[in-house]
Formats: structure tokens, sequence, C-alpha cells
């Protein structure tokens, strides 16, 4: 449903004397469900966010379904939908995002996965662990250089390209003739459960060669991860050997219009989850790279800040991801992710005032956005279809507290939000309403 909140005319960007600028802030998984434990409250009720509750007591609330109501998505299809690309027309499988973020290029034709490193029982054909090991950061480049260049002997003119990414993950990139991506992975989803075999999602030749070609490539990985040293040493110290690739979603690349061209901004991502800084290349989005932001419960969410406000000088649209949330949702951890949110809250209330700071300074206009791709609830561990919270602010009105700016909203959370006056919209939707908001208030 389309909103009445602002007028429908085209919004200017700029004037003659203030250049408006968009800052989101996605912090992935945030939603929960009501937990006993905390008193019948969800995570985000719990923490101590006052400066969420500030930006949403001083602008306009809602919820929001990433792609649509009742889908429980994955990452790469939300964020495709919120910055205003139908999954539906341009999605093609994670795996070209999570290869290109990690490093790897993409030309047409080619395919790539976005693989873990997991346990595989080779002699019963069980997956006893999707994850080897979450702490990886030190095995999984040495890992992924064995594999990298790797020879696939029934498919001589194929080559095989691997890079690691982040925690127990790596992208895969196939390059060669008559390769589809219609075909499934080789991910059983779920622990304990036997290795997939890859198999075509169309009766074409091109998909049973190429699910041939997928299944021998992952029993070759298994051949040289079996015999690497570190697995062996692994081994010896009684832990699960890091044995087998998962080769998961796989996408080809896609052709997309860019930010600047879409909505007109000129943009810049900080995603240090590879699959998100991928999309962002994708779309043409200038993509900075942080130290200290690992995109995992040891990130730096001042170095993000830094780098936000920094970026914001020379551009239009910026786009901070934070992944540490979503994370403590999957490992289900109720004390964590409350953590992780009170965290953010003060990383958000030094963007507020060095934001509302430069507006003073300089002639520019700055509005928030704080919201989240999907729910990870702690009870499930994993993606769920609830909607999340969605607040839009400008730098000046949260600063100065000026709560005539807002809607009847005093809390940043799931329930709350519900009262919001943008009431419950889809994705799609996000980045008018965010240029409507701009050009109105």
């Amino acid at each position: 449903m389309e909103h009445s909140v602002f007028h429908s005319s085209p919004p200017l960007f700029t004037n003659n004397m203030t250049q408006k600028k968009l800052l989101l802030v996605l912090i992935d998984g945030i939603g929960d469900v009501a937990i006993p434990d905390l008193g019948h409250k969800t995570p985000l009720q719990k923490a101590h966010t006052p400066w969420l509750d500030r930006l949403a007591a001083c602008g306009l609330n809602g919820l929001l379904d990433s792609v649509e109501p009742g889908l429980a998505c994955g990452s790469d299809t939300a964020h495709m939908s919120i910055l205003g690309y139908n999954p539906r027309q341009y999605y093609r499988g994670r795996g070209a995002f999570e290869t290109m973020g990690a490093g790897l290029d993409m030309i047409p034709g080619d395919i790539a996965f976005k693989s873990n490193f997991a346990y595989l029982d080779r002699e019963s054909g069980i997956v006893l662990s999707r994850r080897a090991d979450r702490h990886f950061e030190g095995l999984g480049p040495a890992l992924c250089d064995a594999l990298d260049g790797a020879k696939l002997p029934s498919f001589p003119d194929h080559s095989v390209a691997v890079k690691y990414a982040t925690e127990h993950r790596c992208g895969v990139r196939v390059r060669g003739p008559d390769l589809t991506d219609t075909i499934t992975g080789t991910d059983p989803l779920k622990d304990n459960l036997p290795l997939v075999h890859c198999g075509p999602t169309e009766d074409t030749p091109e998909a049973a060669m190429t699910s041939k070609l997928i299944n021998e490539l992952s029993d070759v990985f298994y051949d040289i991860l079996s015999k690497h040293p570190i697995n062996e040493d692994r081994r010896k110290a009684g832990k699960n050997p890091a044995n087998c690739v998962l080769l998961r979603g796989c996408g080809s690349c896609i052709n997309i219009p860019s930010i600047e061209k879409l909505h007109g901004f000129k943009s810049f991502l900080i995603a240090p989850t590879c699959i998100i800084a991928g999309l962002g290349m994708t779309a043409g989005m200038k993509i900075i790279n942080v130290p200290g932001a690992t995109g995992d419960y040891h990130t730096n969410f001042q170095a993000k800040a830094d780098a936000a406000v920094r970026e914001m000088a020379s551009n239009d649209f910026g786009f901070v991801h934070i992944k540490a949330v979503d994370d403590a949702g999957h490992d289900r951890n109720v004390p964590l992710k409350v953590e992780f949110l009170e965290k953010i809250d003060v990383m958000l209330g030094d963007l507020v005032q060095r934001l509302y700071e430069r507006e003073q300074r300089e002639k520019e206009e700055f509005t928030i956005i704080v919201a989240s791709d999907h729910s990870t609830p702690v009870q499930y561990g994993d993606h769920s279809s609830e909607s999340v919270p969605f607040v839009i602010c400008r730098a000046k009105f949260a600063a100065e507290n000026d709560m005539a700016q807002g809607d009847e909203v005093r809390h940043y959370d799931e329930v709350e939000a519900a009262q919001g006056g943008l009431g419950r919209f889809c994705g799609s939707q996000m980045m008018g309403l965010a240029k409507s908001y701009m050009n109105t208030m």
C-alpha cells in the first residue's frame, strides 16, 4: 500500500542552498519475538538504547517487510529489494555476490557459490557439521590457497578459483564453456543430513553437464582437504577436520542499473560481509574497507562510524551494514544480542551528533534511516518472516530531541513501530519513501 504521509511529487535532492544526504544503518537480523527469560520482551525491548529511542521519538516509524509479508528471506534478496531491485526480476543466486565480495572477478558465463567449510563423514556421506569451526580466520586462507586452481579431470576446459571470505566461508568461481546456474547446491542446510548430490533445476544439456561438474568438484575438494596438514593437525587435536566445502547458492553475474542511475545518489557501502559487499559492487556503490570492521563479534563499530562520517562528505547516500546482531540470533545467544544492540546504540549516538555538527558547518542536511533486512529470533536460530522496525529521522531532529517532528512512537522496537505513522510497507517502497521525507521535512 502507498502512504500519504508525504507529497507524491519527485523530490529534488539539492537546491541552491542545501545538499540533502541520506545514511542508512542496517542492523542485520535485529527483529525478534518475545522471550520468557526477558519477561516476555524482545531483545530490542530489553536493551538500553537511548539513541534508537530518540530517533524513534523524533522521526517517523513503521514496520518493514523487506521483500513481502510472510517471506523469511535471505540477506541478499532483502538488500536487493530495499535498494530498489526486484529480486524476482534480477536475482540469480547469492554465490556471485559472495565471490565478488571475496575478491574474485566475474564475467558473463561464470558461475559461483557462497560456500562453507564443513565436516563430512565420507563413509556415511553425512555432513556432521555444516560449520567446521566458527573461528576460522587463521585457517581459512591457507585452505583456500590449497583449493584455488583445483583441476577437474573430466572437465579440462574449466577452471576453478577459490577465495577466503569471512569466518568459515569462502567464494568459489567456476569458469568455462556452457555453464549454467540452474542447478542445486550440495548443502543439506542442517547438520547430520547427507551431502546433497547436485542436480539440474531445468531440463537442459547445460544444467546436466554443470551438475556433473559440480559433483566432481565437490569430490576433488574433499580429496585435497582430507590430506591437508591443517586437517591432519585438527584430527590429532580431537577437532573436526574441515574436509568438505558445501557449495551453496549457485549464482551468475547479473546486470542491474547502478544506484546512481536508479536513485540519483552517489553512494558508498560499508559491509565487511562479502555477500553484501558483492551486491554493492554489482550496484555500482563505492566499497569502503574499514580496518577492524570484521563482520563478526569482534567488529569495531566506532571505526564504521568514523568511516561513514568521512565518506558522507563526498557522497549523497551511505549504507552501513552491521552483522553481529544477526550472528547472536543464529547462535541463540540472548545476552549477546542485547549487548550488541546496546553497543550499536552508542555508535548511532556518535553518528547523529557528528552529522548534526557537520550540518551546522556545511550546507548539508542529513537524514538517517535505521532498519533491518529480516528478523533472526534467538529462539529459532534462523531467519523468520516477522516484519522489522523502521525509523527515518533528520539528524537535526534527533540531536535536538525535537519530538514535535515525529509521530506517537517513543521507543524503537518491534511492538511500538507498529503504531508509527508509516504503517507497514515493503522494501521496494523504502527508497521512494526516503526521498519524499528528505524533500518534505
